[in-house]
Order: C-alpha cells, then structure tokens, then sequence
C-alpha cells in the first residue's frame, strides 16, 4: 500500500509529517508521488487563519471523487484543525468520506486506527486536552536532506488575543532532554550537518519539567554533539530572551547567528491589546544588546499590520520603529480575524482596503532596509550550506549562510549538503548572489 501527505502550515506541522511518514513507512507502507496514486491519503491541517482553514476544507472536500472511484481509500485529517472541536465537528458532519479525525497529540495511534477502518469501522475521532500523553520517540522519514527539525518544547502559554495555538496545541511541554539529545545524534550519523529547534516558544524550554532546566543548557548539551555543525531555533518570544541565553549564544559558535524575535505591532497600545507581555523601549533595548554582541547577525521579525484599533498615528509609529531598529527583514501579515479568538471580538475592526494599503507602505519601508543591510555584504566571503538547485533557477544552486540568508551561486551535486564558502557579488531585497571560492 502506499501513501501521500498534504501538509498545511508550519515547520511543526512538516515536522509532525515527517512522524506520521515515519509511522507509516514502519507499518510496510511506502510514499505516493500524488494522491490518486495512493491508498492512504493524509491531510496535515493548520488552523491558524479561518481563511487557510476554509481553503483546507476545500481540499478535502475534492478527495471525495477519489473516495467514489476507490471506496477502498483511507482518508486521515489531522493536526491543529482535527484538534479545534469546532471544526472536527465540522468535519465529521460535512465531510463524511474523512475516515478518521486525528489530534495533535495522538499521532501515534494511526497505524492502530487504520488497521480499524479496514475491519470495517466507520469515521473514528480521536482528540484529547493538552494532558493526554505525547509520544517522543516516534519513527521519522526527513523531507527537508540538509536539515534535521526536532521538537523541543510543544503548545504555548502566552495566549496572545489574535492566536488560535494555545487551544489547539495545547499548553506548554518540554521533551525530555535525553530524547532531544537522542534524536540529534541519530541526525548526525545521518550525516546532517543542521539541525533546527522547534517550538512555539523555545525559551521557555524545560519551566515544566520535573528537573528543572532550561533552552540554555539545551543549547549547551546540544553544541557537544560531533558531527553537528550548525544550529538554529525557532520561535523565541521576545519577552523570554534573557541575558543568560544571550551569553549563551556568544560562547556556542554552532549557534546560528540569526535571530528572530516577533514583535508583531509597534506601539505599546497594540502590544497590550495584543497580550505581547512587553514594550516597544524593552523590545528596542534588546535589539540593541544583541547588534552590539553580534555585530554580523541578522534579526528578523513578524509584524501584524491592521490589529483591531490600529490607528493611522499607530501606524506610523510602526514605520518609525521600522526605521530606528534597521531589522534585515520582517515578515508581514494581514491580520484576519480568527473565531475563538479574543481580538475576533474586539471593537474597532479595519477595513480590508486600508490593511492592504498600509501593507504595501510597510513593505516598501522594509525592502528598503533590507536591500541596504544585504549590500554592506557585496565582496564579503560567507560559509553556505547548500541545500539544491534553485527551484526558480535550476541552472543556479541555493544555500543558506549562518545568518539564515538565502544565496544563489553556480554549483553542481557534490556541493550539496556541504558548507562552502561564497564570495558575494550582488545582492537583492530577498537574497544574495555569488561565486563559490
């Protein structure tokens, strides 16, 4: 039998199909280039926006004409959307070709319930609170070669009023060290040279453990590990970044000296309304001791443009702050209500023309910057990790540099997978170009 995942929304996600492949390809089954090819079809879902979940709905929704022609296909859906109660009702009502409705904490529990849907059970659900067992040492078939994502830490506690994660990943939990460690030995024997750190929140890291310890001293066990030669995380909340994890970082060298720190508004009102948990001064305070630790690093960021209440003053304010801080990129979002959410309920909601509008003038404002930050690079010689030919340039390879940048070059096959150094001769607002020395 063989199987196809369509994954939908974050690196946990991708990471959480690279488990459920894992589960799979134990149980004998092997990979489908497409999902008519396949005998099991699973739907890894991401609930974060409502308009990312109405599209997914669509999705599934074509899958039953190939339901029709093959009855006997199996169809999962899983991940944050089965785990919201209100849309795996949804689903279980509207969608009743879907034979089986999978949380985000039972992954494990899919072989067993596929072996039940072919002796004939009907659509199974199985959901659970954030107090339900996870398992940590589940089988893992890698999609991304040059680069080993491992879970640290699941859910969040920060509940910021525009977000959907806390209720449907649940409330902050730490693997236990020993699994982590673990898992990026396996990978360096794999021969990854990359391993990247998942977590909604990974500062926060080892608070609820039974022995207390934290994303520092992970950090430190995890530099030791032969064979890993860089290291990256992500996502840290500015409010957790503390000094001693600055130090931390300064005393690793196979820490990636790229650091990104969401501050999502620009004013302190929104990041009040917000639930951010700090100020735009602590936020800038913290810019400035990173720049002057690391001069060479780059910082990026998440901006939400339109929050419920953002007034023209707000957002001009943003722009200033864009301007002051000189961050080498931010990725920017619309913001787009959510139900369940509070700021789906706030007063003073914006109107899609002048979310878009002031989109476009923060945009505008950070390409500048970063276009400015990335020249001062022109002539400089920078390790690359190569990760493949250019999906837009084939004749070109693409690689990543300790900074996270991406860089074009020309290649060939032996490169990749391997750290080289690249003199770069242009630069763009998104990437850079350069010859491999």
């Amino acid at each position: 039998m063989r199987y196809f995942i369509k994954t939908f929304g974050c690196q946990m996600n991708e990471h959480d199909s690279e488990m459920i492949a894992g589960l799979l390809e134990k149980e004998g089954l092997k990979p489908a280039q497409t999902a008519d090819e396949a005998d099991i079809i699973v739907v890894n879902t991401c609930s974060v926006r409502e308009s990312a979940e109405n599209h997914i709905y669509g999705y599934i929704g074509n899958l039953k004409a190939k339901k029709t022609i093959d009855p006997n296909t199996i169809i999962v859906v899983c991940g944050c959307m089965a785990q919201n109660q209100s849309s795996a009702e949804r689903l279980k009502s509207k969608a009743r070709h879907v034979d089986i409705i999978l949380g985000t904490f039972q992954l494990a529990m899919l072989p067993k319930l596929l072996k039940e849907v072919k002796l004939g059970s009907k659509t199974l659900s199985q959901r659970a609170g954030d107090t339900s067992d996870l398992q940590m040492d589940l089988p893992i078939i890698r999609g991304n070669k040059q680069q080993a994502q491992i879970n640290i830490i699941y859910g969040c506690n920060n509940f910021c009023t525009y977000c959907i994660v806390p209720y449907v990943r649940g409330r902050e939990r730490s693997r236990l060290s020993e699994y982590i460690l673990a898992e990026a030995k396996e990978a360096a024997k794999e021969g990854f040279k990359e391993i990247m750190l998942l977590g909604q929140n990974v500062n926060s890291y080892g608070k609820d453990l039974p022995q207390k310890t934290s994303f520092a001293q992970l950090l430190q066990e995890l530099h030791k590990i032969q064979g890993i030669e860089r290291i990256r995380y992500m996502t840290s909340h500015p409010k957790d970044f503390d000094k001693n994890l600055l130090n931390t970082i300064k005393e690793l060298p196979k820490i990636c000296r790229h650091f990104h720190l969401p501050v999502q508004a620009g004013t302190d009102k929104l990041l009040k309304l917000m639930n951010r948990g700090y100020s735009i001064s602590y936020y800038k305070d913290l810019i400035k001791e990173i720049k002057s630790n690391f001069p060479a690093a780059s910082i990026t960021t998440d901006l939400i443009v339109g929050f419920p209440g953002e007034t023209e003053e707000d957002f001009q304010a943003t722009l200033a702050f864009l301007k002051d801080c000189e961050l080498d990129m931010a990725y920017t979002f619309l913001y787009s209500k959510r139900s369940g959410t509070p700021a789906a309920e706030m007063p003073n909601q914006l109107a899609t023309e002048v979310k878009k509008s002031r989109l476009q003038a923060l945009m505008q404002v950070q390409n500048e910057i970063s276009l400015k930050i990335n020249q001062k690079l022109i002539g400089e010689e920078l390790p690359v990790l190569v990760e493949g030919p250019s999906k837009k340039n084939p004749a070109l390879f693409n690689g990543r540099t300790n900074t996270n940048k991406i860089v074009l070059f020309p290649g060939n096959k032996n490169m990749i997978g391997q750290i080289i150094p690249v003199k770069i001769t242009a630069t763009k607002t998104w990437y850079l170009s350069g010859k491999p020395k």
